[in-house]
């Protein structure tokens, strides 16, 4: 049986952004034939906290995934950035991933402690906090997409294939 991965991304949110990176990269990855997996995108994402966390959870009860990978666009980093955690106001809730272990020899990602303070940490906060209090181990990261050129892409694929990959093997 092949593993259930969920992959989410946002839309942009402001006028003079074409695209969101995050999604740009989930597209790149449907594009994909070969991947041993089901994938459940959920792309585009409301740039609000509560509409997206209720569209993620409500997909999260019904698909049940293996694994969840949710993505956001960080347009001033140049790596991907695989989160610790998110914070609501004075509670911290981490990842259950050995990110270490995960990013392991990939060439353009770095572990970061900083999911900002935008609709991204407000929505791997809300499914970390989803998952602890339904009592599930499903493995779940938030990778941080820089924006994404001809020059980064297959890197940038490549990486987000490998971290995919290992966090399926959780």
């Amino acid at each position: 049986m092949k593993k259930r991965i969920l992959l989410t991304s946002f839309d942009t949110w402001l006028s003079d952004q074409k695209s969101n990176s995050s999604d740009d990269l989930l597209a790149e990855v449907a594009r994909l034939n070969s991947l041993p997996y089901d994938l459940t995108l959920l792309r585009l994402l409301p740039v609000d906290v509560q509409r997206a966390r209720f569209r993620v959870i409500e997909k999260i009860h019904e698909l049940q995934p293996d694994c969840i990978i949710c993505c956001g666009m960080a347009r001033k980093r140049t790596l991907l950035s695989v989160e610790v955690g998110a914070s609501c106001g004075e509670n911290v809730l981490q990842t259950t991933v050995d990110l270490e272990q995960l990013v392991a020899g990939a060439r353009a990602v770095e572990i970061s402690h900083d999911c900002g303070k935008f609709v991204c940490e407000g929505l791997y906060y809300c499914v970390l906090d989803e998952l602890r209090q339904h009592q599930l181990t499903t493995p779940c990261i938030f990778v941080h997409v820089p924006i994404v050129t001809e020059e980064n892409l297959p890197l940038v694929v490549d990486d987000f294939l490998l971290i995919m990959h290992r966090l399926a093997l959780w």
